[in-house]
């Protein structure tokens, strides 16, 4: 996608490209934090959730945001804070192979530390923290639902 395309998408549709980019980029944290050691995946994300977020777990997140149980967080940010993220999880993976990191408790740190960079980055630059953003009020699989829906009435027309 252009740099003109990317400006010329809504707020939604650009929530839509960077959670879609994100999703892809977790995929390959993944593996490589498995190849890091890495067993409980639960404790390595929320590692990195920590440092960007002052402390927070993916639940205390879910819980900040009024998310019902198991529903997905990334879904629930704005283009600004899924950024945050997106570079946090690029920046991580990028870190574990330049260092070599083979250990679990190596590769949360890492994680952890990485998202207090990018927290203390956002702070350097005046910026907003990501637990201080605005929640949309649509998450994007319900915007997801709504489009499917209005292909099916206009197909139906």
């Amino acid at each position: 996608m252009s740099e003109k395309e990317y400006l010329g998408l809504t707020e939604e549709e650009r929530r839509l490209y960077k959670k879609d980019k994100t999703k892809k980029v977790n995929f390959s944290l993944n593996q490589t934090a498995k190849n890091a050691g890495v067993k409980n995946f639960d404790r390595f994300h929320n590692a990195g959730y920590k440092g960007l977020y002052n402390g927070e777990t993916a639940d205390d997140i879910a819980r900040r945001k009024g998310l019902r149980y198991r529903e997905e967080i990334l879904d629930n940010m704005g283009s600004e804070e899924l950024s945050a993220n997106l570079f946090r999880i690029d920046q991580t993976e990028a870190k574990l192979k330049r260092d070599n990191i083979n250990k679990e408790k190596g590769a949360n740190d890492t994680h952890y530390n990485v998202g207090k960079i990018v927290r203390n980055a956002i702070k350097q630059m005046d910026g907003t923290m990501p637990e201080n953003l605005h929640t949309p009020k649509k998450s994007l699989k319900s915007l997801g639902k709504q489009e499917k829906q209005q292909k099916l009435v206009i197909k139906k027309s």
